[in-house]
């Protein structure tokens, strides 16, 4: 038998519902935050990702399936989203036909890692992304529209971590004393962070080996090295989730995993999830337009994982009920009448109503059993006496009622 490819996953019926409910919300929220959607291509040019997300991440180290096409060039499976919204924004001067463009999306990504709760080979997120602004104001509008959304959920038990990485030359500063600090511990760290050292120093402070966290927390803080600028935007983002009361918890050694942010950055997390907490995070990326070929613009945004959503979902018990999968079973009594029950299924369906209809001519009784089982509140039964007087049977499968009725003031 042929599987699925490991760490995929295949969306079953039983769980659609699910599925639905989480991008309908993110439809919902976004929208009421003034935000349009977007689609871009599942795969880009390779140099979209390594540019856009930076050659020292994992990532694009690890993590990214990448291919040569039959022209030969490389190509690569989206591993995230934002890269590719800014390189579609460039290519279609979006960002000039209005002063802010806000986009929010529902979509799979891919990244090659050991599969395990929540991590998959082929994911979901959902994201939001705000153009144009450099101002904190477009900060905390990001945060309040991933808070909102964890609500409309009814997720309130999350943690909203933040810190600021600051502008380019506080972050020229911090790397001064934060590589000192590791020249110094270097023998303590993993081959990787050694690795990370001399590329990005930054991606240590992100480390998940616990031989690392034992270095990362005597680091320097962050936060000590902005300048007046970097500090104003950030003490402004935090006045403003001060005065929206979303309750957070500043941490100087949050530096997120990607390379092109600056100033804000944030994550979200849920003790549900374990060890690998986090269902969420985003930030602000000003310098990413001009790696990719474009002027330079102020962007702020985030994302959520899906798959994560829904393990906390379930944890705290506000998965959504599965919808019937009918309005209406028309069950015809004998195969003789199933015309008649084609006739008034296709009625019922032209006035927008869901109609279920046997279609392997079983019993009655199997019929009305299958009925059961898929939930669907309500039976109408096509019989030989009720149908010489033009009517049906119409059966509450909630209360058990059963009332016979003209087939035409059914129909109205």
């Amino acid at each position: 038998m042929i599987q699925a490819i490991r760490g995929t996953k295949d969306i079953l019926p039983d769980t659609i519902d699910y599925w639905n409910y989480l991008e309908f919300t993110a439809k919902a929220v976004s929208e009421s935050f003034g935000y349009k959607e977007i689609r871009t291509p599942i795969f880009e040019k390779t140099e979209v990702f390594s540019r856009g997300v930076g050659e020292g991440t994992d990532i694009v180290n690890k993590e990214m399936y990448t291919f040569a096409d039959k022209g030969g060039e490389s190509i690569t499976l989206r591993p995230e989203k934002t890269a590719a919204i800014v390189r579609a924004i460039i290519q279609s001067s979006l960002y000039q036909q209005q002063p802010i463009t806000r986009l929010w999306y529902f979509a799979p990504f891919f990244r090659y890692e050991r599969p395990q709760k929540g991590r998959l080979r082929q994911f979901h997120q959902f994201g939001a992304e705000c153009i144009s602004s450099p101002y904190p104001e477009s900060d905390v509008e990001v945060i309040s529209l991933a808070v909102e959304y964890c609500k409309s959920l009814g997720i309130e038990d999350y943690k909203l971590l933040i810190n600021s990485l600051g502008n380019e030359q506080s972050r020229i500063a911090y790397k001064e004393v934060l590589i000192k600090y590791l020249l110094e511990n270097k023998d303590k760290l993993t081959a990787d962070s050694q690795n990370r050292l001399e590329q990005n120093p930054l991606r240590v402070l992100d480390s998940k080996a616990e031989q690392d966290k034992a270095v990362v927390e005597g680091s320097p803080n962050i936060l000590d090295s902005l300048d007046a600028e970097s500090k104003l935007h950030f003490e402004t983002v935090l006045s403003y989730l001060d005065k929206l009361g979303i309750s957070y918890a500043i941490q100087p050694r949050l530096v997120r995993g990607l390379d092109y942010y600056s100033h804000t950055v944030f994550e979200f997390q849920h003790s549900s999830l374990g060890s690998q907490d986090s269902f969420g995070g985003g930030g602000r990326y000003n310098s990413l337009f001009s790696q990719l070929g474009g002027k330079e613009t102020p962007a702020v945004g985030f994302a959520m994982g899906a798959e994560r959503l829904m393990i906390i979902l379930e944890a705290i018990g506000k998965l959504p009920q599965p919808e019937p999968v009918a309005d209406y079973y028309l069950l015809a009594a004998d195969s003789k009448f199933i015309p008649k029950a084609i006739e008034i299924a296709s009625a019922l369906r032209s006035k927008g109503k869901k109609v279920l209809t046997d279609l392997i001519r079983r019993s009655f009784k199997s019929q009305m059993r299958d009925a059961g089982k898929l939930n669907i509140p309500y039976v109408v039964i096509i019989a030989e006496d009720e149908l010489s007087r033009d009517s049906l049977l119409l059966k509450n499968m909630l209360n058990g009622e059963q009332n016979e009725i003209l087939i035409k003031e059914f129909l109205k």
